[in-house]
């Protein structure tokens, strides 16, 4: 293949359980990803060295992207060239469509799709268990962004078991303007909660609801240990899911560490009209999707 282009989805935490912070650094995590119908493109093309350009809507802002060099889809390759023995070549294009710095795993969904890319274009062959130990070095959702669906995550998110999930769920995603970094939501959450319990809180009534199929009591399931912490460093989150719930969502959640925050919707016509009600309010971008939706893969080829 002298071009290709592999597509990787957005995902959410329909589910976040957060440990106590442990003597290695991380939070022991249970989580369940959703991938949802919101997407970044990676498209990589035959050279003789390595470049690496993205094109990044206004509403999501240049500044908010890690440059080449600084990129995650930079460390993807070196990883990838480096198991198999290989020069890192090739010209590399990001298109991004995914909130940056708003929980939904945009960065990792770029570095999912880069090795894909790159494993195809470099006609590699690497095996899926290979494919999936390169990505827990690159984060702890990068493995989710390879497999997509949803799927139960523990460790620090990194062990990545499907779920099989036959519902087709309606979502409302409004990103931020600002981001919320990562770290200090983690940070704040262990100062906010100092003898939160070493085990998290397990996803058994979330699990049940999605094998139901039944979208009140995933709403009534939805979990994010979190969102406090964002909420406390952004007050304006709490405010937007009281008016997201008012507007009629079954439920408002930030995803992740936020600062984006997520709407459950019964239908796609209820997604749409909750959408078109929050944009009305005033909010800059409000987008729609559906879940569950695959992992990275491969959309063009020449």
């Amino acid at each position: 293949m002298g071009e290709l282009t592999v597509r990787a989805p957005a995902k959410i935490n329909l589910h976040l359980g957060v440990g106590a912070l442990r003597e290695d650094g991380y939070h022991p995590l249970v989580t369940v990803y959703q991938a949802v119908g919101l997407y970044d493109d990676v498209t990589a093309r035959t050279a003789d060295d390595w470049t690496l350009g993205m094109t990044v809507p206004d509403w999501i802002g240049a500044a908010a992207v890690p440059p080449a060099g600084e990129n995650i889809v930079d460390r993807a390759a070196d990883l990838l060239a480096a198991h198999h023995g290989v020069a890192r070549v090739g010209e590399v294009h990001i298109a991004k469509d995914i909130p940056m710095a708003g929980g939904m795993a945009g960065g990792s969904a770029d570095a999912a799709a880069a090795l894909v890319a790159l494993d195809r274009l470099w006609e590699l062959g690497t095996s899926d268990d290979d494919l999936l130990a390169l990505a827990a070095q690159l984060g702890s959702d990068v493995p989710f962004a390879l497999l997509g669906g949803t799927a139960l995550g523990t460790g620090r998110g990194e062990l990545v078991t499907p779920v099989d999930d036959r519902g087709t769920w309606w979502w409302v995603v409004v990103p931020n303007e600002v981001g919320l970094s990562t770290p200090e939501v983690y940070r704040h959450f262990d100062k906010m909660f100092p003898d939160a319990p070493s085990e998290p809180v397990p996803a058994d009534a979330l699990l049940s609801a999605i094998a139901d199929g039944d979208a009140w009591a995933l709403a009534d399931a939805l979990h994010n240990d979190l969102e406090a912490a964002a909420i406390d460093l952004r007050p304006e989150l709490g405010k937007l899911i009281e008016q997201g719930e008012s507007a009629g969502a079954l439920r408002g959640i930030v995803s992740g560490s936020g600062p984006t925050v997520v709407f459950l919707c019964g239908s796609a016509d209820h997604a749409r009209n909750l959408a078109a009600d929050l944009s009305n309010a005033g909010h800059a971008v409000v987008l729609a999707a559906n879940g569950p939706v695959a992992g990275a893969h491969l959309v063009s080829y020449a």
